[in-house]
């Protein structure tokens, strides 16, 4: 008497074989019945509505359409507005200076916040409660005191 030629590894091969044929099968069947071609041109169809969301529905058209200026939009970055030199010069009390580190803060007047200032922007050496001129410029870290000067 012989041995059979197949082993368990080969049925077990088989058994995969046959049922991806069968997966393979049933994926086909359902997209045939799922097919999409054939729709109409209104059910491929999608509007933005006035918040510019993509909606299924068509717009409404008894609702009044806005109308826009043209000279009203704005295309690129703002207009700079140009400023008065007289307002760019500010008044402060140095609120706190640190000569070994060569820094500190100055509490604007007008607008009560403190301004970061550097010793390399100082045009004479101030003091805490100095009352300073300065200009201010746009930071790393937000905005900086230049071209400090004690007020006489």
């Amino acid at each position: 008497m012989g041995r059979s030629q197949e082993t368990v590894g080969k049925k077990e091969n088989q058994k995969k074989k046959i049922q991806k044929r069968k997966e393979k099968e049933e994926k086909r069947e359902e997209r045939k019945q799922n097919n999409n071609k054939g729709k109409s041109l209104e059910d491929m169809m999608a509007y933005i509505d006035e918040n510019g969301n993509i909606t299924s529905t068509p717009p409404d058209p008894k609702k009044k359409k806005v109308e826009i200026n043209l000279e009203d939009i704005q295309l690129g970055a703002a207009k700079e507005i140009p400023v008065d030199p007289a307002e760019l010069v500010r008044t402060g009390v140095v609120k706190f200076f640190n000569t070994e580190k060569g820094y500190g803060f100055i509490n604007d007047l007008k607008t009560q916040e403190s301004v970061f200032v550097h010793m390399n922007n100082l045009e004479e050496p101030i003091k805490e409660k100095d009352k300073v001129t300065f200009e201010i410029e746009p930071g790393l870290k937000g905005p900086t005191a230049v071209k400090v000067k004690k007020m006489k």
